[in-house]
């Protein structure tokens, strides 16, 4: 696998469950894990700049296939010299292949073998991607980690539907490595992608783990857990998680995409994940939803028009160290744009920290007090 610039160091485990401290090795620097990637889908984190992203302790950030290449194209981004100029970050980033995008957003999609024939959720404009332009696509914008392109069926999803994902996901992941490793050295950028494969199969155990077998037969440099918080229950959700990274190489990065909340996040590293990714606590900031260490805040409601105090007075961001809840809500009831800004970076540093006090915690062994203290913080929520 010599074809990988990513490599994980494992530091420590927790004695008391599947939980690792490690350390990803990538072009663009080391990755502390576990970790939250803050989304940044048409490379930008929405009213973050990329000062701000480094001020609540980002260490990794996402772009998306699909609507990179729809806007502004992936033939600009390479020319003005990869993701990472282009958007100013010079610290590691992962691109989602577009599956999930494709499904959820284009219109009038028509799924083959071959690809996905969409419209452009934007203006219409018919396009066609498959798992090699996808893998080209990502490789154009320059990306530390890659990821597979797949279908991603709902959890819930009938099993006789789920079986036919799954085995075409499989073939679609052959012929993404087939690309990814003839396209290894003819990057226009200095580093070289690495592509990670993402396992499905709902909320199957019998599915999740044929899958996994299949998918880590590909020796890649990572692997991702795909189709959750989809609609299936939470705990159901955290029960299939938990079974299904055992599973996974533990020598290799292991990915939980798309998930999640404080309690999610707990319960996903207790069973062993590493990185993470959701757009909830940057868009739940925008709607004036905050995460504090007693849970959730909503900074509209009347009770905060004259409450002088931070948001939480245990968190060390930029907006509690400065600015009142009666500011805040002053703000969003005006919808002043600095509203979002500051919420944003209350979320993300929230999430950021929630993330190194794991840490902390498999270090000294405590992590299973500290899931008790965020599963009752969030008991109500």
């Amino acid at each position: 696998m010599d074809e990988s610039c990513v490599r994980l160091e494992l530091l420590a485990r927790d004695p008391k469950s599947n939980a690792r401290r490690a350390r990803i090795h990538t072009p663009h620097g080391l990755i502390e894990t576990p970790i939250f990637m803050p989304v940044g889908t048409l490379a930008t984190v929405k009213a973050m700049g990329p000062d701000d992203l480094k001020q609540v302790q980002a260490q990794i950030i996402l772009g998306n296939t699909y609507h990179l290449m729809l806007r502004p194209g992936e033939d600009l981004i390479r020319e003005l010299g990869g993701l990472h100029r282009f958007m100013s970050w010079d610290r590691p980033v992962l691109t989602d292949s577009g599956g999930f995008q494709v499904f959820s957003l284009a219109q009038k999609r028509t799924l083959t073998e071959e690809g996905v024939a969409f419209q452009s959720h934007y203006d219409g404009s018919f396009h066609h991607l498959t798992p090699e332009r996808s893998i080209e696509i990502q490789g154009a914008l320059g990306a530390d980690i890659i990821m597979a392109f797949d279908e991603c069926p709902p959890a819930l999803s009938e099993r006789s539907y789920l079986e036919l994902s799954l085995a075409r996901t499989t073939r679609w992941l052959t012929r993404c490595v087939q690309q990814w490793r003839a396209s290894q050295g003819r990057s226009v950028h200095s580093n070289v992608s690495s592509l990670f494969g993402i396992v499905q199969g709902g909320l199957h155990l019998d599915l999740r783990r044929r899958h996994a077998e299949e998918i880590c037969a590909m020796d890649l440099p990572g692997y991702a857990l795909g189709g959750y918080s989809v609609g299936e229950e939470p705990e159901a959700m955290h029960q299939s998680i938990a079974e299904t990274a055992s599973i996974l190489p533990k020598d290799k990065p292991r990915y939980l995409m798309g998930v999640g909340t404080p309690v999610d996040l707990i319960a996903a590293v207790v069973a062993g994940i590493d990185m993470f990714d959701c757009v909830l606590p940057t868009r739940c900031a925008r709607n004036g939803l905050l995460f504090t260490s007693t849970g959730k805040l909503n900074i509209k409601n009347a009770v905060h028009a004259r409450d002088p105090r931070p948001i939480d007075k245990l968190c060390g961001c930029y907006t509690c160290q400065n600015f009142s809840r009666a500011y805040l809500r002053h703000l969003f009831q005006a919808k002043e744009i600095l509203a979002m800004r500051l919420n944003t970076i209350h979320n993300l540093f929230y999430y950021l920290d929630l993330m190194r006090q794991m840490r902390d915690a498999i270090e000294s062994g405590e992590l299973l007090d500290l899931k008790k203290r965020i599963d009752f913080a969030y008991a109500e929520s």
